[in-house]
């Protein structure tokens, strides 16, 4: 029961009646130190990225082009192949 008594007293001590003033300008001094410590800690990120060498972004992008066209081809002559088969087996089941 005292223990109770003595945390109302406590809360009673720390409320704050009505609107305060203070604190909506220490929430935006509060959010600014977030901001900053967000950007130095992305500073600090970008310096331990391992950045590849031009030679390293050269020859993926030509084995990504490649590839895309490779496939690009493929599946343009596959289209082209299953379309003439459609309309064969189609015009076939039509005329009988």
């Amino acid at each position: 029961m005292a223990d109770a008594a003595k945390t109302n007293r406590e809360e009673q001590e720390h409320r704050v009646s009505g609107f305060s003033l203070m604190e909506p300008v220490g929430k935006l001094s509060l959010y600014w130190k977030h901001a900053r410590s967000f950007l130095h800690d992305v500073r600090v990120e970008m310096r331990q990225v391992n950045w590849p060498s031009r030679l390293d972004v050269w020859s993926t992008t030509i084995v990504v082009t490649v590839t895309v066209a490779f496939f690009g081809v493929y599946f343009w002559i596959t289209d082209m192949v299953f379309g003439r088969l459609y309309i064969l087996v189609n015009g076939y089941f039509r005329h009988n």
